[in-house]
Formats: C-alpha cells, sequence, structure tokens
C-alpha cells in the first residue's frame, strides 16, 4: 500500500468512527429516562409549556429526521442551546475547550519529558538500580487512582510545603483585580501575547498540579513501553558496530538507538492524549479547573443533552484528529507502516 492510499484509508476510517459515536450519542438520548422537553421548558412547567418546547426542538419529528438534523446540526458546529443555561453551546466550548487542551497538551508534554528519557535510561542500565527504580515507579504510577494522586499532591505541595497553588487557573489576585484578556484562549499563550509574564508565572505554577496527575498514568505507559523497544534495537548490530568504534554511551543511547524508538514514542503521544482528555473529567472537579471535564460533569447531573452531545463529539473529534497526525507522522518517519 502506498503512502497516498495509507492516507486515504486513514481519513476514511477517522470518518467513519466520527459518524459512528454521532449516532450513538443520538440512541443513547433517546434511551435515556429524560424528558428534553420539560428540562428546556424550565423549573415546573406546564403540560402547554412542556408541548410548545417540544415543537420548539423538533421532538414531535420521526426519528430518523430527527437524526439527519442532529447530524447535520453537528456537522457545521450548530451545537444549539443548553436547555439548562439556554447559553450557546458552541460559545461555552469556545469558553471552557481551551483550557482543557491546555491541560491535555501539558500533562502530555510532561509524560513524554517524564517517561521516554526514564525508559531510555532503563534499557540502557538493565537490571541497575535505574531500571529497578524507573520500574517500581512506572507500576505506581499506572496502578494509583486518579483521585488519590491528586490528593496526595495537594497535601504535599500546596498545604505542606506550600510552594504551588491548590486549585484553579489563575490566582485571584490576577483573575480579579487585574484579568488577563483572552485571546487565543490558553492562559499561556495569552499572558505571552500580552507581555504579561507576572500572569504567565502563575498560570504555569497553577498548571503543575493538574498536569502531574493527569501526566502520571501515560508517563507509567511510556516508560514501559520505550524500555522494552529500546531493549531490542541497543542489541541491534548498528549499535554494537558504534560500540565497537568507541562512541560514547550517550551518543549511542540518544543519537542512534533512541531515534529508532520513536514509532513507540508515538504511540505513547496519542495515549497520553487521549488519556488527558477524557482524565480530564475528575482531575479538573479536584483542582477546580474551569475546563470542559467541568463544564460537561455538570451537563450530565441535570441531563442537558445537548450539551453532552457536542462535548462529546468535539472531544471525539480531538482524538481522532491526534491519532490521524500521528499515523500520517508514524508513516512518513517509517514507510514501513504504509507498506504493511
Amino acid at each position: 500500500m502506498g503512502l497516498g492510499r495509507y492516507i486515504l484509508r486513514r481519513f476514511v476510517l477517522s470518518t467513519f468512527v466520527v459518524i459512528g459515536v454521532t449516532f450513538l450519542v443520538f440512541v443513547a438520548a433517546q434511551v435515556v429516562p429524560s424528558d428534553p422537553a420539560a428540562l428546556y421548558a424550565g423549573p415546573r412547567p406546564s403540560a402547554e409549556q412542556i408541548e410548545k418546547a417540544r415543537v420548539a426542538l423538533h421532538l414531535d419529528a420521526p426519528l430518523p429526521a430527527r437524526f439527519l438534523g442532529f447530524a447535520k446540526a453537528m456537522a457545521v458546529g450548530d451545537f444549539g442551546v443548553s436547555y439548562k443555561s439556554r447559553h450557546l453551546i458552541s460559545q461555552d466550548l469556545a469558553t471552557f475547550l481551551p483550557a482543557t487542551l491546555e491541560l491535555a497538551a501539558f500533562s502530555t508534554f510532561l509524560a513524554l519529558l517524564i517517561g521516554i528519557p526514564t525508559g531510555a535510561f532503563a534499557a540502557a542500565y538493565r537490571g541497575g538500580w535505574i531500571d529497578r527504580v524507573g520500574g517500581l515507579g512506572s507500576i505506581a504510577a499506572v496502578a494509583m487512582p486518579t483521585f488519590f494522586l491528586a490528593m496526595l499532591l495537594q497535601f504535599i505541595f500546596a498545604k505542606w510545603l506550600g510552594v504551588l497553588p491548590l486549585s484553579g487557573r489563575l490566582s485571584q489576585e490576577i483573575s480579579i483585580s487585574n484579568p488577563l484578556q483572552p485571546v487565543t484562549g490558553f492562559a499561556l499563550i495569552d499572558a505571552l501575547l500580552s507581555r504579561r509574564f507576572d500572569a504567565f508565572g502563575d498560570a504555569f505554577a497553577h498548571l503543575i498540579l493538574p498536569g502531574l496527575t493527569l501526566a502520571a498514568y501515560p508517563a507509567g505507559i511510556a516508560m514501559r513501553l520505550t524500555r522494552s523497544a529500546m531493549i531490542e534495537i541497543l542489541e541491534r548490530r548498528h549499535i554494537l558496530a558504534a560500540r565497537a568504534l568507541g562512541l560514547s554511551g550517550r551518543r549511542i543511547l540518544f543519537g542512534h538507538a533512541l531515534p529508532n524508538a520513536m514509532g513507540p514514542a508515538l504511540t505513547v503521544l496519542g495515549l497520553s492524549f487521549a488519556f488527558a482528555l477524557t482524565g480530564a473529567v475528575l482531575v479538573e472537579i479536584i483542582f477546580a479547573w474551569p475546563g470542559l471535564g467541568r463544564y460537561l460533569s455538570e451537563a450530565i447531573l441535570s441531563k442537558d443533552f445537548p450539551v453532552i452531545a457536542a462535548a462529546t463529539l468535539v472531544v471525539t473529534l480531538c482524538y481522532v484528529g491526534m491519532n490521524l497526525i500521528l499515523d500520517l507522522a508514524q508513516a512518513l518517519i517509517d514507510p514501513r507502516v504504509a507498506l504493511k
């Protein structure tokens, strides 16, 4: 299979995934034991108000027609209004989604920064204390529940040592007294664009604890995958020849062996980003992070279907888009992927 056919095949498969998720979200809304019209009509609605809301929401239309209308609206980004708040969902997503993406990107960066070098050193010193400590650390990172790790980090770094903020995205001194002007929605980028270095430092400090919490699990996976790939690569002939030529261990490890292990690293990147997006719900609640996770959790509790559908589709698009980019990058790095 050529590279062009491989790209087309991955794009078509990604499209089918998005269509399938859209269908499942619509089906799930039909089996949930709640009345969207009653929720949309407001508190203590009359039967007449509920019926008017049912007509306004097109709930009286046949099921196939409702699905086609729902799919068309999702395709053009018309997510409608929230049943509970009556706000445009697209505006809410523009506010909450950048905060979640910023947290997910930062945690993914931390996972790769911690997991890949640790796995490389563990493979280089297999059986030594670095390998054993890294192995124990990876097992603990994977096995520890997210909520427990979040509270543990809060207790150590916020309550006991007092070096990092407990929760939130920005301190009250900045968010109330001297608020940061939103440009992109990403606090770090907006702070740099505004040349607000005080806000940049404050936003970065607030990112550390939730970022570490989300990065723990994928960092453990990254360490194990990198270690396994590096052990196999370090036994290849060109690595043995490099050692025979007298090249330094660090040059062999990072200059010759690690670049050949980029395939598993790209896989870890996709896993890390996916875990950060899906695991952000609980982490954002614990750290009072104003992102998509908290927005979605409140919508689930109130059975606000349009918000749930929009958030699910947006997360799916982000995840599918990331995996599509990684698949293409992996095919460009290793053409054998496209030929299989």
